[in-house]
């Protein structure tokens, strides 16, 4: 999922791999760096997701060095269009999607259990706390709920100073370590 703060983005996301009914990984990374300003989330098949996530920031760097400046998300987002499309008979992604400005997003197959949440407890302009917190508790709603998900909860938190790793652990409840 990923959320608008008033300083800027939050992305999160549980660490469940599954392959049908068997969990292949308890503790993956679903949040990938694209680029310096750019990360996203990633569900569905994760082969296919890493190989384009990896693509994408390969061609974004390749935009930075020729263009002289950093991509922007609508760059991002057109490349991740194009190879998906364009890909679209050998890859386990789902064709779809658009690229505009909302207050949150949410997908993945936890997604599902936690609309009414995220509808009940949304507000705009959280602080980053608040922020961190509704993450946290939505992919908590998803982990109970959803057998495909569940492990740590990973954050990043994205703001003009930069990325902040962010890892919330089950056996503590999800109240730490925090900070990576």
């Amino acid at each position: 999922m990923a959320i608008t703060f008033a300083d800027g983005v939050i992305l999160g996301a549980d660490s469940r791999t599954t392959t049908g009914a068997y969990i292949a990984n308890r503790v993956t990374d679903k949040l990938t760096r694209i680029s310096d300003t750019i990360w996203c989330c990633r569900s569905g098949s994760a082969a296919d997701t890493q190989a384009v996530a990896d693509i994408v920031s390969y061609h974004l760097g390749m935009y930075a060095t020729m263009e002289g400046e950093q991509p922007s998300v609508g760059v991002a987002a057109g490349i991740f269009q194009e190879i998906c499309y364009t890909n679209k008979d050998q890859l386990s992604i789902p064709l779809g999607g658009s690229l505009h400005r909302q207050s949150y997003a949410i997908g993945g197959s936890g997604s599902t259990y936690i609309y009414g949440y995220c509808d009940s407890y949304w507000k705009e302009d959280m602080s980053e706390a608040d922020g961190v917190g509704f993450v946290k508790g939505a992919l908590r709603e998803a982990i109970k709920w959803d057998g495909s998900s569940g492990g740590v909860i990973r954050m990043v938190v994205l703001t003009q100073k930069g990325a902040k790793r962010l890892l919330f652990l089950p056996d503590q409840n999800y109240e730490g370590p925090g900070e990576m």
